[in-house]
């Protein structure tokens, strides 16, 4: 198991999935890697969320989720902004949550309105002008554009897209998703 695990890690191309800097949750020593790409104003990404974050409490043992962002929505990176400023304040999870909650208010696709994000903000308990002040980092940029370059990198195309251990989800589907994570704990 051990071989398998760090075999991953050690692959040539694992930073491309596994950044040191990208959100993690669940297992701290995991026997699979679950890797998102995701994108806060996407839909389908707010109904995977819920299903996710069951899998990993699931597996929480064995399985790490670590997510990257591929914004390709027009105000993703807003978003994810406001995500990574979150991070700072220890509240990323409960910022991420509150986003996908939102989301049909404040990213919908015929009239976005990302200013409300703003409005909704205190309900996660952060600290909204630290937020203000903090989203304007640097690093927070250089990070989104790394992302954006791996997504490039191993074909990511749409959102979420998912990667086993760095292997592609073959087939898109939230079934399909809990089989492929399953299979890949047994090997």
């Amino acid at each position: 198991m051990e071989g398998k695990r760090l075999g991953f890690l050690a692959r040539e191309n694992s930073e491309v999935f596994v950044r040191d800097y990208a959100p993690r949750m669940g297992a701290k020593d995991p026997r699979v890697y679950l890797v998102e790409f995701l994108d806060p104003e996407c839909e389908s990404c707010r109904m995977f969320a819920p299903f996710v974050k069951e899998l990993i409490k699931e597996h929480k043992d064995d399985v790490q989720l670590v997510v990257r962002y591929a914004p390709f929505h027009g105000n993703s990176k807003f978003a994810v902004k406001i995500l990574e400023a979150a991070r700072k304040q220890g509240k990323y999870w409960e910022v991420l949550d509150l986003l996908f909650a939102y989301q049909p208010n404040w990213g919908g696709h015929h009239n976005p309105q990302p200013e409300l994000i703003w409005y909704y903000l205190p309900e996660a308990g952060v600290d909204v002008e630290k937020i203000k002040e903090d989203m304007m980092d640097p690093k927070i940029i250089e990070r989104i554009e790394q992302d954006i370059a791996d997504g490039q990198k191993i074909g990511v195309r749409g959102t979420p897209s998912f990667f086993i251990n760095g292997e592609p989800l073959k087939e898109f589907g939230k079934v399909q998703l809990k089989r492929a994570l399953e299979k890949a704990l047994e090997n």
